[in-house]
């Protein structure tokens, strides 16, 4: 009977192990999903706040370049104003899905990597 308790007893406690082997492989995969999301998130967020600064650089001298050949500075940013509008409706009402699609992909398949 004693060795029927000792059995039992190694058993649980090999059970216990096992839960608790499984519950940290369990927090190391999501740190590890986790920081490889977040490695890649950031460069890519640098790239965008440069791209970012570069293209509103850009347009403030599209804008002022404009305005000089209009004649007045604003009919420049209404210009430029204008593209980006008319940008924001085409991609609104025809693009609207398949970059949801893209992105959602992306982020998937961060997450899943």
């Amino acid at each position: 009977m004693e060795s029927n308790a000792k059995l039992i007893e190694a058993l649980l406690e090999k059970v216990s192990d096992y839960g608790v082997t499984s519950f940290e492989l369990v927090k190391l995969k999501a740190l590890d999903k986790t920081s490889d999301a977040a490695s890649t998130f950031i460069p890519n967020l640098v790239v965008f706040i440069v791209v970012a600064v570069f293209t509103l650089f850009i347009n403030l001298g599209i804008a002022f370049w404009l305005g000089d050949i209009l004649g007045k500075i604003y009919f420049g940013f209404l210009v430029v104003a204008g593209f980006y509008g008319v940008i924001a409706i085409v991609v609104h009402f025809f693009l609207h899905k398949w970059l949801k699609k893209v992105i959602w992909n992306y982020i998937i398949r961060i997450v899943l990597k």
